[in-house]
């Protein structure tokens, strides 16, 4: 399946579940850190402050990207509904795609400057694809 070849309702939805899968990857580093403090069912939150800086920055790299997903969500459904189609939606999914991985990894490695570049290139995606839609939906 070529990807650049799918119709853009398609890459839309592709580009949703694939913002949901990546806010669980930070979530993987989570539990590991869990598993080297000793997870406690009983109290599963008490234990961040407890995490390896690591695990406690997966956490916030886990949290951070239910807020972003929020957001592209929105932006790729107004999309979605308006009918925009061009080549900048494509790359503005796949930007946002690679650059939340990014972000995730880049904030588990504590590397704030290239994290802070990909959290601007992930907005960035987010306003074209809204900008796209508006657009769209005043022809």
């Amino acid at each position: 399946m070529d990807f650049l070849q799918l119709p853009i309702k398609t890459v839309l939805l592709f580009g949703i579940a694939g913002a949901a899968v990546a806010v669980y990857l930070p979530f993987l580093a989570v539990g590991a850190a869990r598993a080297q403090v000793g997870y406690d069912p009983a109290a599963p939150r008490s234990m961040f402050d407890k995490l390896p800086d690591w695990g406690q920055r997966a956490t916030w790299a886990h949290q951070n990207g239910w807020e972003s997903f929020v957001l592209f969500t929105a932006a790729a459904l107004m999309a979605y509904v308006s009918g925009a189609d061009s080549g900048e939606i494509r790359l503005a999914v796949i930007g946002y795609l690679g650059a939340r991985i990014l972000f995730s990894v880049f904030y588990i490695v504590n590397q704030p400057i290239l994290r802070s570049m990909m959290f601007a290139l992930g907005t960035t995606a987010i306003v074209t694809l809204m900008s796209l839609a508006i657009k769209a939906s005043l022809v």
